[in-house]
């Protein structure tokens, strides 16, 4: 005890010798500088020093009563703690196991009750894993013992598994007689009401301990603290500077405190018989017998030590519209909850917990489900509030999450910005222009995410001289990447191409049959990825770890990263980058693949040349500008993505926030907000995601928005013009093979529901499709492209050639029908071949066609036995199967699957007829056929 006083009086006057230094040094400038550092590393010095050696002599049981009694001294400096009750059961403890279950109204909670409890009881307190893994929390935790648990929200199966061994390790903890804290909502508050809903926690604990001892804690008094969710999602990277100021201008010990109450209760009533419902609403009852208003307490002495009353959050609202979801995809939603909920009615507005009684394993379950059928991934089951959330989502309309908070950004975002025109300084490759526009400013802000923060030129530099070292020891001219739209994704791409490989971006949605052709094709043995996909992916049924290639993980690498590696990579990045600029750069800058439009995707080289030009013509066309903003969301397989979102951002010098789903709309509209974006590309069902999800505060930076992959409807047009009537929605249209932009809308005269001009440094030709003569102004015909940005042609035998001879030479066949104006201005008909489009992806039909024809036997008479067609809706189209043998859509689709096609694919309706119709030819009549679905 003696020197544990000693040990608490040391660390905090060498706390506060710290903070003083650091006032000291930020006050009178860098002539402090040798006094800061020397007072800091004799404080820490000491510090550590006196805690070994405490350590040493006493242990880490010693070690957590002395934690535990100075963070009660620590706690009484800003809160006035009242307990009640905790005497009873003092007295009254016995030697089996208690289960605490506290509400949970702040983050601070949790080690009020810790430093309340533990000198008796010792518990174990149930943690989230990603909040309590900090640096500066997680020997806290292995300190008192913690059972970690994932999110559920995001954590898919393995996560649902290992909650599941959470709960019965408590189970098993509490029968041998050790006491444990479970918050039973498993959530902060959203309000000043504590909401456990359907959480089947404590429910399964007594199922398996019935005689289970029981103490309840009710929290008062913390609702409307910055730890609270009164006032936004809680931040300690947001608040400690003013946590710090007013410890320092109180004096430490003469702040204004707030008052808690913590009441402990041991029931005598508790419901242990009852089932999962009336526990929680038991629970619910006890936590909000008292529930006291949105409370704010002053920070500084001088605003005096009198609370007031603020106003309440406000509270989530779903923003579905059904009137933007098909009626057949409400009706699936609507019959898969009643059958697995086994109830016989379910409306658009039932909330998922409290009205379906579905726990947070149940919707966990739902949101693969989702995946599975719809081919739309859930990031954050937050998002699923209701059953009209689940409909929007399978279609792609609604992917908000709650939970948006982001970290401070960087001053160095918002500096250096110009209104000057940004220039392309190098065109013979990717390498040269990003290294001449980072020499051009090095200490330039130019990418950032959620992960890795803001990143300067230099930073980027340092990474990919890192990272360089460590992809030259894979054999093979080419490497796989498949990572998501991030800084990492733009790093790994570059340090590829510096190593002299070429990058093979690989599109994990196409499943694992597609996948291991794309492999195949390009000679791929090795992929850079991130374990975090990986497991993503397992968790969603889709298990890539089986392909016949060797996974390189990013999370890994960076432990290989030795202290010797990143000084070697920071010197160099300060010193030189000619180890950059005299590496051998392929002749190659990326292999894509296609969607599909055949049975299986083709491999797309593109040169350095063929996306140079088109980025050149692009930037000619659009004017970008010093001060713009993009935020970039499009999957770097995607070729928009790949040129639109990492090469045109480096090699031009356009700052780029990064988000890793394209789907998560209230995420992005988040993201532009803080940070200012100004530019937006994505397709039209992303783009109006994100215009539907954002307030006008958060659009109000928008000034360009681009749109491509797909046609663009009306209703996107008009939601552009009424929620951001500031900016201007430009479409355009462009192909894999053509780098990939082919024309588009300028800002200065964009026409609605055109795709603009043809790029200035391509030639195009409009032709009649069978005869290939040339048609007249606002005739169809099929689109003929030619020019430096149009590939060289498809890697691999057998793959026919998309080029066709027109006029004394070769053009590149789309595929595609349009009509174009006197003026050169096109409009987009339609596709030649038989596909669609989902999810930004193309879908074949005649793809799905072919591999239910190999798996299901036709008629004896040698007639069709199905064909495969798609309604009309350009939004929301629905593939049908026409059949004229008995089968269950199911079977279909789990045919499909098998087969190595995704979700996208999937049967939406099965259509039997008698006979498949015919043409002369013996061809299917597809027309007669969409009629039929008129």
């Amino acid at each position: 005890t003696e020197k544990g006083q000693v040990l608490a009086v040391v660390g905090f006057c060498s706390f506060i010798g710290i903070l003083l230094a650091g006032q000291l040094y930020t006050g009178l400038g860098s002539r402090m500088l040798p006094n800061t550092m020397l007072l800091f590393a004799g404080a820490a010095a000491l510090k550590t020093a006196l805690l070994f050696r405490f350590v040493q002599y006493r242990g880490s049981a010693a070690l957590a009563k002395w934690l535990h009694m100075l963070m009660n001294r620590l706690l009484r400096l800003r809160y006035d703690i009242e307990i009640t009750g905790l005497d009873h059961i003092r007295k009254s403890s016995k030697r089996e196991g208690i289960l605490f279950l506290p509400n949970h109204p702040a983050w601070i909670d949790p080690v009020i009750m810790m430093s309340t409890i533990y000198e008796d009881f010792k518990p174990r307190p149930l943690a989230d894993y990603d909040v309590t893994n900090a640096w500066y929390i997680r020997p806290l935790m292995k300190l008192v013992g913690a059972i970690r648990i994932p999110k559920l929200a995001n954590g898919g199966r393995s996560a649902k598994d290992r909650v599941s061994k959470a709960i019965d390790t408590i189970s098993s903890n509490l029968r041998r007689g050790e006491n444990v804290i479970l918050y039973p909502a498993g959530r902060l508050y959203r309000s000043k009401f504590e909401e456990i809903g359907a959480k089947s926690a404590v429910h399964t604990i007594i199922g398996q301990n019935p005689n289970q001892r029981i103490v309840l804690a009710r929290t008062s008094g913390l609702w409307g603290s910055s730890f609270s969710w009164a006032t936004g999602a809680p931040s300690l990277k947001k608040s400690w500077k003013t946590y710090l100021k007013s410890i320092l201008a109180n004096l430490v010990f003469f702040g204004p405190r707030r008052k808690v109450t913590i009441e402990f209760v041991e029931p005598d009533d508790f419901p242990y018989h009852g089932d999962r419902a009336t526990i929680n609403q038991y629970l619910e009852a006890f936590y909000n017998s008292k529930v006291l208003p949105n409370t704010k307490v002053p920070y500084y002495w001088w605003q005096g030590r009198k609370p007031f009353v603020a106003e309440e959050p406000e509270q989530y609202s779903s923003q579905y519209r059904l009137a933007d979801v098909p009626q057949s995809i409400q009706e699936q939603v609507i019959n898969h909850l009643k059958e697995i909920n086994e109830i016989s009615t379910v409306k658009a507005d039932d909330n998922l917990s409290q009205d379906l009684g579905m726990d947070s394993l149940s919707i966990m379950e739902l949101s693969a489900w989702l995946e599975n059928e719809f081919g739309m991934a859930v990031e954050n089951l937050d998002s699923l509030q209701t059953v009209g959330d689940l409909m929007s989502v399978a279609c792609g309309q609604n992917m908000n999450a709650t939970d948006q908070a982001v970290t401070k950004i960087s001053s160095s975002w918002f500096c250096d910005d110009t209104s000057a025109k940004l220039e392309l300084l190098a065109e013979t490759s990717i390498p040269q222009a990003f290294l001449k526009k980072a020499k051009q400013a090095p200490a330039r802000a130019i990418v950032a995410d959620k992960i890795s923060g803001v990143k300067t030129y230099r930073d980027v530099v340092v990474a990919i001289m890192i990272l360089r070292k460590k992809l030259m020891k894979y054999e093979g001219a080419n490497l796989g990447i498949m990572l998501p739209p991030s800084v990492s994704a733009s790093i790994t791409y570059l340090a590829t191409l510096f190593t002299g490989k070429t990058p093979v971006m690989l599109n994990w949605t196409v499943g694992p049959g597609h996948m291991q052709h794309c492999l195949n094709t390009a000679g791929v043995t090795h992929v850079i990825t991130a374990k975090a996909l990986i497991d993503k992916l397992h968790n969603q049924g889709v298990d890539l770890t089986m392909l016949n290639v060797e996974w390189v993980y990013l999370e890994e690498m960076r432990t290989q990263i030795s202290l010797v590696d990143k000084l070697r990579g920071l010197a160099a990045g300060y010193l030189s980058w000619s180890a950059l600029s005299q590496a051998k750069i392929s002749d190659c800058a990326a292999i894509l693949f296609t969607s599909g439009s055949e049975a299986k995707p083709k491999a797309v080289p593109l040169s350095h040349e063929n996306i140079l030009t088109n980025l050149k013509d692009f930037n000619a066309v659009l004017t970008l500008r010093g001060d713009d903003r993009l935020l970039g969301m499009l999957p770097p397989f995607h070729s928009l993505g790949l040129a639109g979102n990492i090469i045109m951002p480096l090699c031009l010098g356009l700052k780029t926030i990064y988000h890793t789903n394209p789907t998560e709309s209230g995420t992005l509209a988040n993201l532009m907000g803080k940070y200012g974006a100004t530019l937006l590309i994505g397709t039209p069902t992303f783009v109006n995601g994100i215009l539907k999800s954002g307030d006008p505060e958060q659009l109000s930076s928008l000034r360009l928005l681009f749109t491509g992959a797909e046609k663009c409807p009306k209703y996107v047009y008009e939601r552009a013009t009424q929620l951001v009537p500031q900016a201007i929605l430009c479409e355009g249209y462009g192909i894999t093979e053509c780098s990939p932009v082919v024309s588009v809308n300028t800002p200065e005269a964009p026409v609605a529901e055109t795709i603009g001009r043809v790029l200035p440094g391509m030639e195009y030709a409009i032709v009649h499709p069978e005869s290939f003569e040339k048609l007249s102004s606002g005739q169809q015909g099929l689109l003929l492209v030619r020019g430096p940005n149009v590939f060289s042609g498809y890697l691999g035998k057998d793959v026919a050639s998309p080029f066709v001879h027109y006029a004394g030479r070769q053009w590149y066949n789309t595929g595609d029908l349009v009509t174009a104006q006197d003026d050169g201005l096109l409009t987009f008909c339609g596709r030649l071949k038989r596909f669609i489009k989902r999810g930004g992806e193309m879908i074949s039909l005649p793809a799905i066609e072919a591999v239910l024809q190999q798996s299901f036997p036709g008629n004896d008479d040698g007639a069709p036995a199905m064909a495969i067609g798609a309604t009309a809706d350009e939004s929301h189209p629905e593939i049908v199967l026409f059949t004229t043998i008995s089968i269950e859509r199911e079977e279909v689709n789990a045919c499909l699957r098998r087969a190595g096609l995704s979700a996208l694919h999937n049967i939406r309706k099965v259509i039997n007829l008698e006979t498949i119709p015919v043409l002369g030819s013996g061809k299917i009549d597809y027309q007669q056929l969409n009629r039929a679905l008129v």
